[in-house]
């Protein structure tokens, strides 16, 4: 990256800053944004948007790079990935880390126009990243699990106005816009507290392509707490997953940002008897991410981008600022060459694969 590591460092800092206040002063604020009215997850709906098919994303047919069809395309799997990071999608934001549905609309429209492919966090993590050639992936992540990302209505869609509607509208108008995002939950997702809601909720996430794990069970500052209440912290979250009928979480997103103590014990542990082990642990934002086949890339600390506009800090490290970063350097940015079997990049990068990846590396 274009970006000095002191830098980068301070720019994280204030990020874990800003969020934690933001997120802390959330506690403090009225509940808003909620969906008028549940269904099987309680709520009452009024002009319910019909889904899209889910378009599963896998190998394009016939497409096997080759070094002129990776260069044809300007393929660069080392290159940065925008892991955006919203929170709250409201209609009168109460905090600064808050956006509209308008808002996410408008950013999920840009991403799409310009050529970016969702995935989730998870297959990022594991480097399952299958995506068009000449296309950019991008992850899209909504932490603590807010009533504001999902509800089912009386017809069993997504309720208007929350963030998984929202993504829906988007890739009806862009089809190659994959809808598909990672949620991080707590003790009660989307504000459900009966186990069967709890249960609809997000196996309809799952069945529908998107990923739904671990953002510990109490939404505690992992850094306040001793080893054991970390993995206590995590392990319960994973066995609520597990009544609930859902995978065992691959990925996780820290409370506040913050890591524990033990950075490990955020990544791996045990408690009770249950053990974890992710394959990504991210952090909340502060800058794009590299590739998870760079030597540099740090699983146990992957970065993420808060969505906003350039204003105050935000001016430098915020999603809008990135984005036209991005734009400025296209030779910075991953970009997929198509095929999930091979690895290819610029020739000048073949030093930076991080080894053992087990896919075919083509440098051009």
């Amino acid at each position: 990256m274009r970006i000095s590591a002191s830098l980068a460092r301070i720019i994280g800092i204030a990020n874990v800053v800003v969020v934690t206040v933001a997120i802390i002063g959330l506690g403090l604020m009225p509940s808003e944004g909620r969906p008028h009215a549940r269904s099987p997850l309680g709520a009452e709906v009024q002009n319910s948007v019909a889904p899209p098919t889910l378009t599963p994303v896998g190998e394009p047919p016939g497409v096997v790079a080759t070094p002129e069809f990776a260069r044809q395309v300007s393929a660069n799997e080392l290159g940065l990935v925008p892991v955006m990071m919203y929170h709250r999608i409201v209609t009168k934001p109460l905090a600064s880390i808050d956006r509209t549905p308008d808002q996410l609309r408008k950013e999920l429209e840009r991403l799409a126009e310009r050529g970016y492919v969702p995935i989730t966090a998870r297959e990022f993590a594991t480097g399952d990243i299958q995506v068009p050639a000449g296309k950019f992936p991008v992850v899209l992540t909504f932490d603590d699990g807010h009533p504001s990302h999902f509800a089912l209505g009386v017809d069993g869609n997504p309720v208007p106005g929350t963030a998984v509607a929202v993504i829906q509208e988007v890739a009806g108008k862009y089809p190659s816009f994959r809808p598909v995002a990672t949620f991080w939950i707590n003790k009660e997702p989307f504000g459900l507290r009966d186990h069967a809601s709890q249960a609809t909720a997000v196996r309809w996430l799952v069945d529908h392509g998107h990923e739904v794990a671990n953002h510990t069970w109490g939404h505690r500052n992992l850094r306040a707490l001793k080893r054991k209440k970390v993995h206590e912290q995590i392990v319960r979250l994973e066995r609520l997953l597990e009544k609930l009928g859902v995978p065992s979480s691959r990925t996780m997103a820290l409370p506040y940002g913050t890591l524990p103590r033990g950075k490990k014990a955020a990544r791996t542990g045990s408690w009770d008897g249950t053990r974890y082990d992710f394959a990504g642990v991210f952090l909340a934002g502060a800058e794009p991410s590299v590739s998870p086949y760079a030597k540099n890339f740090d699983r146990g600390a992957i970065q993420r981008i808060q969505s906003n506009g350039k204003r105050g800090e935000c001016r430098t490290w915020c999603s809008q600022h990135w984005l036209e970063w991005l734009d400025r350097h296209p030779g910075e940015r991953y970009v997929s060459d198509g095929d999930p079997a091979r690895i290819s990049i610029p020739e000048e990068l073949r030093g930076n694969i991080g080894a053992k990846r087990g896919l075919q590396v083509i440098a051009y």
